[in-house]
């Protein structure tokens, strides 16, 4: 198992894998560890994420500072950076970035499904209109990943279910 992962960081919804190729960072959210334990590789780049992404399981505020450049197209990276820039305990919807940024919803939410480093580009912050909206390119059971981490953010309006 130690060779699908660059590390792997178990949390309360199940684990955070991280694996990097180069300067290029990508993280995984499982709904079931598969390891009993935590474990990260020696490359520089992946030991600074595992501990950012440890303080923020532990602490919601901390602000993630990873050299890590936005690989995607012209569109995705304006999208990605209007989603970085929601703050902690807040969410916007699919139609507010899309307006902010002069597109549509749908367009918005296939930008999310293609971001590699969630958390870095917290798309759980983007919710639907009237609810939760997708999550994971809704891979079963991302859903209760994302309202966990809307929750451990202090946003308690999609908590049911969890």
């Amino acid at each position: 198992m130690k060779n699908q992962f660059d590390a792997l960081i178990n949390a309360p919804f199940g684990a955070v894998a991280i694996s990097a190729h180069g300067n290029q960072l990508a993280i995984d959210f499982l709904l079931k560890s598969p390891s009993a334990e935590n474990y990260q590789s020696a490359q520089p780049l992946v030991q600074q994420a595992y501990a950012q992404i440890i303080q923020y399981l532990q602490q919601p505020t901390i602000a993630f500072n990873l050299p890590v450049p936005m690989q995607g197209t012209a569109f995705q990276r304006r999208v990605w950076q209007a989603i970085a820039a929601i703050p902690v305990g807040q969410t916007r919807t699919y139609g507010q970035i899309a307006r902010q940024i002069g597109s549509g919803p749908r367009a918005v939410a296939n930008a999310c499904g293609a971001n590699n480093t969630p958390l870095l580009i917290p798309c759980h912050r983007v919710v639907a209109q009237n609810g939760i909206g997708g999550f994971m390119q809704s891979k079963q059971n991302g859903l209760l990943i994302k309202q966990w981490l809307l929750a451990h953010e202090g946003v308690s309006k999609y908590q049911q279910g969890i």
